[in-house]
């Protein structure tokens, strides 16, 4: 499986996007999926339509990206964390 490239943005690119980062590291560490995380602000998210593969965010966003976008506030809340993870990691084998 390719090596996949995983935006992970808030709205400051540090304090919650540091919590989800962290998440995602472990969930492809267990599932032994290959990964680059990319920590961003989400205004950057424009500066990666060609590279990226995914975006896990806790940001707001109402655009339209060319890869899917998963809401990570769950990771925050603690409310629904098991459902984020899956659909990470499904959307990471694909």
């Amino acid at each position: 499986m390719a090596k996949k490239t995983v935006l992970v943005a808030c709205g400051a690119g540090i304090a919650t996007s540091t919590v989800v980062n962290g998440a995602i590291e472990e969930i492809a560490r267990k599932n032994n999926i290959d990964v680059n995380l990319i920590q961003i602000k989400i205004a950057e998210v424009e500066s990666y339509l060609d590279t990226a593969d995914l975006l896990v965010t806790t940001a707001m966003t109402k655009k339209e990206y060319p890869f899917p976008v998963i809401n990570a506030r769950s990771f925050l809340t603690g409310i629904g964390t098991e459902e984020t993870k899956k659909q990470i990691v499904d959307e990471l084998k694909k």
